[in-house]
């Protein structure tokens, strides 16, 4: 895609917004550090240092829940801020799960099925929101507590699986059991983030 293209799209995204809406504030950097941050975890993983992924997934995750707050206590919070927040989740999650399920390793990995699941939710997100941006002219950017939990519920296990890999533990009950918990979050946040958006499409 080229630069014109990108600027054309991005415009026609924020013609309608005021310029406070569209700043880069301090909050916005720290969300887009975390996307910045995501292909060097990746490459981590690929090549199985899994110490240095650890860690800097524990600072893209930290960022996480900083710029959130910093956006609140700064009141820096703009609707910039809030579309960039879960697109950063969301590269950073599914980058993370389609590496496990590919890299090579002598324990447990993710099933590709379950990074296919996650995709598909991200992307039915990803596109209805869109969707209604562009022709009902104004989106909610409101997360809601199971969204939230889910969230934090993968990023939890991205860890714990780092940890694992690291110090070489096969706690296989308890990985069965967090998968089984992971894939009933995601499913249900799916099914409630259709039917908030499919009540934005009606409203």
């Amino acid at each position: 895609m080229s630069k014109f293209a990108v600027k054309k799209i991005t415009a026609r995204l924020f013609k309608n917004l005021p310029p406070e809406q569209t700043r880069i504030t301090f909050s916005t950097m720290l969300t887009i550090t975390r996307i910045v941050l995501t292909p060097f975890i990746v490459g981590a993983m690929i090549m199985g240092k899994w110490g240095v992924a650890f860690w800097l997934f524990v600072i893209a995750s930290a960022f996480d829940t900083l710029d959130g707050n910093l956006a609140r206590w700064l009141n820096q919070q703009t609707f910039l801020g809030a579309c960039l927040d879960p697109i950063a989740d969301k590269i950073l999650l599914v980058s993370c799960f389609t590496t496990l399920a590919f890299v090579q390793s002598p324990l447990f990995s993710i099933p590709l099925w379950f990074v296919l699941l996650v995709l598909l939710k991200e992307l039915i997100v990803i596109v209805g929101s869109f969707s209604i941006y562009f022709i009902k002219g104004h989106l909610e950017v409101n997360p809601t507590v199971l969204g939230k939990a889910t969230t934090v519920a993968q990023v939890w296990f991205i860890i714990w699986l780092f940890a694992c890999y690291f110090f070489g533990w096969v706690p296989t009950k308890t990985y069965h059991v967090a998968l089984g918990v992971l894939l009933i979050l995601v499913i249900f946040s799916l099914f409630q983030y259709i039917r908030l958006g499919l009540a934005q499409w009606r409203g």
